[in-house]
């Protein structure tokens, strides 16, 4: 009897550790999903560009496409190779993350710049350019794109679980690789056949108020686009800037942090949480810009320099 009473206790003991995992594993990932959502908003907007040309019928095909390619990014290769590099050389991430933090700053200073002088230019999908045979290339394409988000996403999420142990940062990625994936596609998905749903409603729907909702539906779309846009920039600066400005002061240049803090702190302690959190996130995003256009700047030149054209369209 009392080696039954002593598995029993093991057992209870098993369970109680496997749900302290779980609430880990689920705590960590809500930590992480958070501080990707910057990339997450911007993956968000950039994908539907993809589709545009597309044939109805193709598109949510399409988009399943992409998300398996995007799975595969994130689980298959992404994640391994993060976590090999935890094992053997955890301070590559930093650099890593710096690397990231600028990359963001960079493409949201390119946007930025591009808008204000007006050198930007409407990408054209691939299904356009080469016509709907060309479905393989889009989604390809996108994939590509991708691959460089889920990278930011993933670098981003491992540096917020970096105390835990192994298996358990394993599980955590995982989960935010699954839902990310699934929150991003799913919205993908939404928004491209929005004006599908407006078109319906507006030719099918009983009442004159349901037609009139739907055709309001396909006439604000373009307007929701460029709003996801706009929103995907800012929060490309924000999450950017405010990386670049942790792993600086984690590389020995606190300054650019030390300054973001004496802004931020009198504010706080003024006004509150709240506003001392938009003041934070609007200097993050300020230094976002800042460094952007920096690297930005140095990008030119070199193109100047190997005879390239000066411009901002990608």
């Amino acid at each position: 009897m009392s080696g039954l009473v002593a598995l029993l206790d093991d057992v209870a003991a098993l369970a109680r550790m496997a749900a302290a995992s779980v609430d880990d594993v689920a705590a960590g990932a809500g930590r992480a999903s958070a501080k990707a959502a910057g990339v997450v908003v911007d993956d968000a907007a950039v994908t539907p560009q993809y589709m545009t040309g597309a044939a109805a019928q193709r598109e949510l095909p399409m988009i399943w496409r992409i998300t398996r390619g995007s799975l595969r990014n994130k689980l298959l290769i992404i994640l391994p190779g993060l976590l090999l590099l935890d094992w053997l050389a955890p301070w590559s991430l930093m650099w890593l993350l710096l690397a990231g933090g600028t990359y963001l700053s960079y493409e949201g200073a390119h946007k930025v710049w591009a808008k204000l002088t007006g050198h930007g230019h409407e990408e054209k999908s691939p299904a356009v350019e080469q016509g709907p045979e060309a479905e393989d290339a889009v989604v390809r394409g996108a994939v590509t794109t991708d691959f460089i988000l889920s990278l930011e996403i993933m670098v981003i999420s491992m540096n917020e679980v970096a105390q835990q142990t192994f298996w358990i940062k394993a599980a955590i990625l995982v989960v935010v690789a699954i839902l990310i994936t699934v929150a991003v596609y799913g919205a993908v998905a939404l928004i491209v056949k929005m004006d599908d749903i407006g078109l319906h409603m507006n030719q099918n729907a009983g009442t004159s108020g349901g037609r009139a909702f739907g055709a309001g539906l396909v006439k604000a779309m373009p307007h929701v686009l460029t709003v996801i846009t706009v929103i995907g920039t800012v929060a490309m600066l924000w999450v950017g800037g405010h990386i670049v400005l942790k792993e600086l002061a984690e590389l020995g240049v606190p300054w650019p942090y030390e300054v973001q803090h004496h802004l931020v702190e009198p504010v706080v302690h003024a006004t509150g949480s709240v506003v001392g959190w938009l003041v934070e996130t609007l200097s993050s995003a300020a230094w976002g810009l800042v460094w952007g256009s920096l690297v930005l700047a140095v990008v030119l030149l070199v193109n100047r320099l190997r005879g390239k054209k000066d411009t901002l369209d990608h």
